[in-house]
């Protein structure tokens, strides 16, 4: 019997396929990166997977789990064939439990939908993607995702209290607990979150939810250099401030913005700061008066918190939307995730940003800066005729000289993207003492290594 035919005898006929075209639209996700699966499958159940996952391991082809395919570094490409995991049906949200502060979702669960779910009881999941409204709870888990929140309230590990997860021989086990600590001997839960799915498919995850802030304050900085944002962070810091927030636009992304959104009429400055603050009414109060202090006290040119809702809305859709008004920048260039996810220490970013601008003007290639100033993760998006080879290497050898400066300054190359494909190397180059052993501990759960090939790892 072909494997096909195994697989129609697992899910159905509806919901497996070898069909060129159908395994065409997943041979990618947001990368450039592509590989052509030989079977796509959508289960609904964990029963389903354990079965696919076991005659996968049977015949030794290749498992690559996918949510929605948002990622940027190829985490969900079947680079080497075998079977997609396609598992956005699987997306119902099984338990809300707001007296024990957890949820337990499906890998499928869309984000914007829980906390749509969750804020209807006054909660929500704190990890806060960019992609919030069509990335789903396992892309989130599978590249330990955080986005904008992240300085208050930690990436997705931090709020993954366990997991349900189908293993590359079709076993399954539970990691974690639901209550909101468990030192239940190796934190297996945590590995598994920004593994990129190669120990194993999450089928159920058991997340901490938390009570929304009775108020909230957006306060906008402007400043005419763009190294005084380091001692104004350093000073909003020291005044014992979190914010919930702390948002970077340099010029050029500026610019970009108010091309592709001239409604919110952003400043032509060097640099500005945008803090979300989140707590009790008068905690909330106090946090505006010192960061505004803070930041004149750095120089800023202008501090001012946004009047009303709407006003706060329109800044924080524009910080959203620079990936859509990257192309603004040229309608016939493409922006690849290119050097693309690094960070640095807080007191090291403008040294960073000059660093991004000197190999911008270097390289010819047209880049804009931007992140989360407060955790000191930047991304970089770029300009650039994809089909131009010529265009495209100058691009790519940007990239690397990006990821190299952030590393001479003390930063990662990897802090929310994930590690897919793309950064197989620089994870190599980071963490040049600890790789055996991560290779060694994916042996251990992946013998056969057909759980996502070729991502973290190469195929030896």
């Amino acid at each position: 019997m072909a494997i096909i035919d195994d697989l129609i005898q697992i899910v159905g006929p509806e919901r497996a396929s070898d069909d060129k075209t159908v395994r065409y639209a997943y041979s990618r996700d947001s990368s450039f990166i592509t590989g052509l699966p030989d079977y796509v499958v959508r289960p609904v159940s964990t029963e389903e997977v354990a079965k696919i996952v076991s005659l996968a391991s049977q015949h030794r082809i290749p498992i690559v789990p996918r949510g929605n395919g948002s990622g940027m570094e190829g985490g969900c490409v079947p680079l080497h064939g075998g079977i997609v995991l396609d598992m956005h049906n699987m997306d119902k949200i099984l338990e809300v439990d707001t007296g024990s502060l957890y949820a337990v979702v499906e890998p499928g669960v869309i984000h914007a939908h829980l906390n749509a779910r969750l804020g209807e009881q006054g909660f929500f999941f704190a990890p806060d993607p960019a992609s919030t409204d069509f990335c789903t709870i396992g892309g989130m888990i599978g590249t330990n995702a955080s986005g904008m929140t992240c300085l208050k309230y930690g990436d997705t590990r931090k709020s993954v209290l366990g997991l349900e997860v189908v293993l590359p021989d079709g076993t399954v086990i539970n990691t974690g607990a639901k209550t909101v600590k468990s030192d239940c001997g190796y934190n297996l839960t945590a590995l598994i979150v920004g593994a990129d799915g190669t120990l194993g498919v999450v089928t159920k995850a058991i997340l901490k939810i938390i009570p929304r802030p009775r108020a909230r304050a957006t306060v906008t900085a402007y400043f005419d250099e763009v190294e005084k944002i380091e001692e104004a962070v350093a000073s909003i810091f020291a005044n014992g401030i979190i914010p919930a927030a702390c948002e970077l636009l340099d010029r050029p992304v500026i610019r970009i913005i108010n091309r592709y959104k001239p409604e919110i009429a952003l400043p032509d400055v060097d640099a500005i700061l945008i803090f979300n603050l989140e707590g009790s009414a008068a905690a909330v109060e106090e946090e505006v008066d010192g960061v505004v202090s803070s930041c004149k006290k750095a120089g800023a040119i202008e501090v001012k918190a946004a009047a009303t809702k709407e006003e706060a809305d329109a800044l924080w859709e524009g910080r959203r939307s620079v990936g859509s008004a990257i192309y603004r920048l040229d309608p016939q260039k493409a922006g690849p995730n290119i050097g693309g996810d690094y960070g640095v220490p807080i007191r090291r970013l403008a040294e960073m940003l000059r660093e991004v601008r000197r190999i911008a003007e270097e390289s010819g290639i047209t880049m804009v800066a931007f992140g989360h100033v407060g955790d000191g993760n930047l991304h970089t998006h770029m300009a650039v005729n994809v089909l131009d080879e010529e265009e495209l290497a100058r691009a790519e050898k940007a990239g690397d000289a990006i990821y190299e400066a952030a590393l001479k300054l003390g930063g990662t190359t990897t802090p929310e993207h994930g590690i897919g494909a793309a950064k197989i190397r620089w994870v190599r180059e980071e963490s040049k003492s600890a790789y055996p052993l991560m290779r060694a501990i994916k042996k251990v759960f992946d013998p056969q290594n057909i759980m996502n090939p070729g991502k973290i790892f190469e195929i030896s």
